[in-house]
Formats: C-alpha cells, structure tokens, sequence
C-alpha cells in the first residue's frame, strides 16, 4: 500500500448527510472484483445524466473544470454508510481521492479507507462549512492540505483545524502497511513465541504422516 504522509489539492465540497456506498458506487457498476476498473463507476448515480450512462451531469461537482484533479472530499455526517463494499473505497482510490473529511464516518467504511490508503479525516461541521466557503470561492487557487504527521487540515486562507486519529490506523497510512504488513511489524514476537511453544507443545508441530 502507498504511504500518505501529506495530501495538497483542490478540495471536493459533496457536504450531504449520510452518502452510502450505494451512492458511492452502485451496485451495477461494480463490474470488477479487483481494485481497478471501478473509477467510472463512482458516484454515477449523481454524476452521469442517466442511469447506466456515460454523459456527464454538468450539475455534479466533480464534473466541473475547477475541481479537475481533486484528490479531497470534503463530505458530510454518516459518509460512507450503507453495505460494507470495499468496492466504494477502490472507486475513489482509483479516481485519485486520497483524503475524504467529514464530521463522521460509518466504522466500516473508515477501516476500508485506512486499508486502502485514503486518510479519514474527521472535523466538526462548522469547521468543513468554513473550508468549503474558502474552497468554492476559488477551487483551483484555493487548495486544502491534510498533514497526517501533524494532524491538521491547513489553507491558504489561514485556516488550520486539528483532527484525531487512532495510532494504528495513522501508522498504517504513514508507513503504507495493510493488516499483514501490521502484524509483520512483530515478527520477532511472534518468532519468539513459536520457538518457546515448540519446546513446550512439540507435538503440535509435528508433520503428518503420510
């Protein structure tokens, strides 16, 4: 998994309440069990003109020139709700999201992105309401960035909001672990433990018998 230390970019405003992984990518367009080939599909419900089309809807926030290249999302409470499809988080991986701040996240959810290398940001609603006004004046000249290491949301504007994360899951992101590389980081434990228990229970290591 890729490293995320710092993310520096146009900033997404998509501030609604309870956007579930069915909006995020619905159920017809997860054509793909791997991580590729899902970025057409997210948000198509809001982001094509008809379903199960290709034409932009030119109404929908990421169809706009100046958010191109957006790599934050700045959302709204209860994101990421709904199934436990990991596909919602691949689809935004692919298409370049990289940090996603809302006030809060389903559980589920926020445990995909910090598995997939998206850092889960949460801020009180105020504060994302502040930076989405800062964002939406000038989307290309007014880049948002998110300091893992430091744990702040910065602008240009002068704003700067502390957030809150667990030690694992801003560990895993700093370093790009997933879950076995996490477990790996005891490997010495572990092999101390093997080496004690097969002095002490040999018999569970022996081989079969053919």
């Amino acid at each position: 998994m890729e490293k995320v230390e710092t993310v520096t970019s146009v900033a997404a405003p998509l501030i609604r309440a309870n956007i579930d992984t069915d909006a995020i990518i619905p159920s017809r367009e997860m054509k793909s069990v791997s991580k590729t080939g899902l970025a057409d599909g997210l948000f198509a419900g809001w982001r094509y003109t008809a379903i199960g089309g290709r034409e932009p809807n030119p109404g929908f926030v990421l169809n706009q020139p100046a958010y191109s290249g957006v790599r934050i999302l700045l959302g709204g409470t209860n994101f990421g709700c709904g199934s436990s499809r990991e596909h919602a988080v691949w689809a935004l991986h692919e298409y370049g999201i990289r940090a996603v701040i809302a006030p809060t996240f389903s559980p589920i959810f926020y445990g995909n992105c910090v598995r997939n290398g998206i850092v889960p940001v949460r801020l009180a609603a105020p504060d994302i309401a502040t930076l989405a006004v800062w964002v939406e004046q000038d989307p290309a000249g007014h880049p948002l960035t998110v300091d893992l290491r430091a744990q702040r949301v910065t602008s240009g504007g002068g704003h700067a909001f502390s957030f809150e994360i667990e030690a694992e899951p801003r560990d895993m992101l700093l370093e790009g672990l997933d879950g076995i590389d996490l477990t790996l980081k005891q490997r010495s434990a572990i092999e101390s433990f093997r080496a004690a228990d097969r002095k002490a229970r040999p018999w569970i290591y022996l081989e079969p018998t053919p």
